[in-house]
């Protein structure tokens, strides 16, 4: 029988970026449909062969009533398409499209891609947030996991049985998308790159801060950073801009023509599923210095391919930095260049692909 599977996520343009591989083998087995808001991605999901539904998310927002409006729209969505499997990605699909297939009785599974915000610290929101993940996940065929740290935070809270558990490797990494590039010839200044959203959990305060040091140091470099802002970081920039070690991009589509002109990229982020961004500028041969957490540290092999650093600590980044900038170009490039073989061993898209359909229970055709 062919399948009908339906895919719930909060946003088109990370759904194509992120999973357009996989959508397209499950696009081979039967119909599949897509439930994301409208980012501007929907012809390329089409594409995709995927059959695309707009369903709004506040991604970020707490208020009950919008949330049980986005449980009663999943709930009329799986009765009207009649999917012989549901596949949930982030949180809010995750939980009111678990619970939707729950109360339906239709096999589905979640994709834990990080545990946000809410699980940083204590309080009513967490404990809120737990009890709906429980009552979510109860009845999921499987629960995938993009790092060891959150599938083990999830199992020690009682969130989901460890049996029905599976580690993927991120979302892996299209290699020849983002293909090997020779590492840039060196001149007075390394070009440092952020990629990401700019808000304080990604590290932007303690990046700042390091760089600033630097600069004040007699350090010659720059920081390039492309991404939209989630917070007000405004005329903090156009301030740094106007220091001209700041390069602000905004966001890009095609963040490549950056990462090839690049000599290291930095993510000091507070908590990540997998940095898509770490392993996209691995796989075109450059260095990364990101946080010692689960999320960012399995992109790196300490000292071969990068260097890591403490979260939430400008020092920890700032000495970081400074070990890279005291590299010889030869030393730098050989760094990008393990980055890239690290890339090509464990984190190579097709075989996330293929691990994700085995634990889907479909049969898999391999990409190779």
């Amino acid at each position: 029988m062919s399948e009908r599977i339906l895919v719930l996520g909060n946003s088109s343009d990370g759904l194509y970026g992120f999973r357009k591989e996989l959508l397209e083998m499950l696009a081979q087995k039967g119909e599949v449909w897509a439930s994301v808001p409208d980012n501007g991605w929907f012809a390329e999901l089409e594409a995709q062969g995927c059959r695309v539904i707009e369903t709004a998310i506040d991604r970020r927002g707490i208020n009950p009533v919008t949330d049980l409006k986005l449980l009663m729209r999943y709930i009329r969505l799986i009765r009207k398409i009649r999917p012989t499997k549901v596949i949930t990605y982030t949180v809010k699909p995750n939980i009111y499209g678990g619970i939707a297939c729950r109360l339906l009785r239709i096999p589905y599974a979640a994709n834990i891609t990080g545990l946000g915000t809410t699980f940083q610290k204590e309080g009513w929101l967490k404990k809120l947030v737990i009890l709906l993940y429980k009552t979510a996940l109860k009845g999921a065929d499987a629960v995938f996991f993009e790092n060891r740290g959150n599938l083990q935070i999830m199992c020690d809270l009682g969130i989901v049985q460890q049996s029905r558990c599976r580690l993927l490797n991120g979302a892996g990494v299209n290699l020849e998308q983002y293909p090997f590039c020779a590492y840039p010839s060196e001149d007075e200044t390394v070009k440092f790159l952020f990629i990401g959203r700019v808000m304080a959990e990604k590290g932007v305060n303690e990046l700042f801060t390091a760089m600033q040091q630097l600069i004040a140091e007699g350090y010659h470099c720059q920081l390039d950073m492309l991404g939209y802002y989630e917070e007000d970081y405004k005329q903090t920039i156009e301030g740094f801009v106007q220091q001209g070690w700041l390069h602000y991009h905004g966001f890009q589509t095609d963040v490549k023509r950056f990462i090839e002109p690049a000599h290291c990229f930095v993510l000091p982020s507070w908590h990540e599923g997998m940095a898509n961004t770490n392993l996209e500028c691995a796989s075109m041969g450059r260095p990364l210095i990101t946080s010692n957490i689960h999320g960012c540290k399995e992109a790196v092999i300490e000292n071969v391919s990068g260097l890591l650093c403490e979260a939430k600590d400008a020092d920890s980044l700032y000495a970081a930095m400074v070990h890279f900038l005291h590299l010889s170009p030869a030393e730098r490039a050989a760094m990008g260049a393990a980055g890239r073989k690290h890339m090509e061993a464990e984190f190579d898209k097709r075989k996330v692909v293929e691990n994700t359909l085995e634990g889907l229970g479909l049969c898999v055709n391999s990409l190779s």
